[in-house]
């Protein structure tokens, strides 16, 4: 009877700790859209599968734009949310603020560093140190295309290059169908002009422009010839796209309207979401000139600092579940992203994300894996605005010519840095 009673006191205690321990943790985010509200939400059911309660702080806007301006107000008046969707240098300089709290406890016990690459998880560290979770690795060059209207206009197959892109475009267009669907927001169009730059000037070229900064790189021919084809692809275009949110043009490849749209595989979610089947109802395959390079946006939640016990325990439960085997697995294949997670294997997941596997691993062995620019994982917040700001005017300005915008883009970046 003794040990009995001992037993049970023992499990009091333990379920006593447990639910000290539990706590309530407001974690921001952007993700708001179909399949990403989806696949935020599987996140706050493991969650709370473990006793704590998920406090969802979802601001609207793709790209995290909004986001970030809410989270830098709350952290002003020093209210901050215990986790927020956060990547890339910005990881570092709400670290170098002092903001952020410390999770090499649970990155210790999990052996982080022997499943996630040097280059990500470099990303997710302040001086050393794991501050944040990575969650996923999104492609952004991708080119994502509707069969049937492709079909209706004779088109077989993707072009692989831009003249092709071109020439199919016109046909798209004598079929009575929008060749590119794109929505008119700055951070739409760079993600439109990081592509085409990349497949035009290669790997080596893009890191000396989008991550060294490099004067001569960004007012070279090579720069002037990326600026010139990505202001051609303003034709191939509706006169509706301003102010179009990213899903939005999603849906316009999805319901037959468009048949191709330039974007990251967080558009797969959507076609997923919508019951479409890869490489049948839609098809995926790099921007033309990019096929053996990978563009990519890695999402991360990063912790900030917090006194209470509970509220830390929840930062390493949220972050433990996110590296989960299981966790990367399901999640990503709502998001439309591959684990972060290099031992997760991909033999359920679809076509798409198979490919996206591939293009990362080939990428990462030459030169071609390069850090997005436009979704921040490339260069400080300031530097992307100013860069932000030429390529959105260059892109609606009929008059201004690509040598301009080049001499405008380095000035812009010598100012912002």
């Amino acid at each position: 009877m003794k040990t009995i009673h001992t037993l049970a006191v023992g499990a009091a205690l333990a379920a006593a700790v447990s639910q000290a321990q539990a706590a309530e943790i407001e974690v921001l985010h952007w993700w708001t859209s179909g399949g990403e509200a989806k696949a935020a939400n599987m996140l706050k059911q493991k969650l709370e599968a473990k006793g704590h309660t998920w406090k969802d702080f979802a601001v609207a806007g793709g790209g995290g734009d909004s986001a970030m301006t809410v989270l830098k107000s709350r952290a002003i008046s020093g209210n901050p949310p215990a986790v927020a969707q956060i990547k890339g240098p910005l990881i570092q300089e709400w670290g170098e603020m002092g903001f952020l709290g410390n999770i090499d406890k649970i990155a210790e016990q999990e052996n982080w560093d022997s499943f996630l690459t040097p280059q990500l998880a470099a990303d997710d560290k302040v001086e050393g140190h794991y501050a944040a979770v990575p969650v996923n690795i999104h492609r952004i060059n991708w080119l994502w295309a509707n069969p049937e209207v492709l079909d209706k206009a004779g088109i077989e197959g993707l072009p692989t290059t831009w003249d092709e892109f071109f020439a199919d475009a016109e046909k798209i267009r004598e079929a009575g169908f929008i060749p590119l669907a794109h929505g008119g927001q700055p951070w739409q169009d760079a993600t439109v002009f990081e592509v085409v730059m990349m497949g035009i000037g290669g790997g080596e070229f893009y890191r000396r422009a989008f991550v060294d900064l490099d004067p001569e790189a960004l007012t070279s021919d090579t720069m002037v010839e990326s600026l010139k084809t990505f202001k051609k692809l303003r034709g191939t275009m509706d006169q509706n796209i301003a102010g179009r949110d990213w899903n939005q043009a999603t849906s316009m490849v999805i319901n037959g309207e468009a048949a191709m749209q330039i974007m990251g595989d967080w558009a797969k979610g959507e076609f997923t979401a919508a019951g479409l089947t890869a490489g049948e109802d839609y098809l995926c395959e790099a921007a033309p000139m990019t096929e053996h390079m990978f563009s990519y946006n890695v999402d991360s939640f990063v912790m900030f600092e917090v006194d209470d016990a509970g509220k830390k325990q929840a930062q390493l439960d949220l972050a433990s579940l996110i590296l989960s085997k299981d966790f990367q697995a399901t999640f990503n294949k709502t998001k439309g992203s591959i684990p972060v997670r290099l031992d997760v294997p991909l033999d359920d997941f679809d076509s798409c994300a198979k490919d996206s596997r591939k293009a990362f691993d080939a990428a990462s062995e030459g030169d071609g894996l390069v850090p997005s620019l436009a979704h921040g994982m490339a260069v400080s917040a300031s530097v992307q605005g100013a860069v932000f700001d030429v390529i959105t005017n260059f892109f609606n300005d009929p008059e201004m010519t690509a040598e301009t915008a080049a001499e405008r883009l380095a000035s812009a970046v010598r100012a912002a840095g």
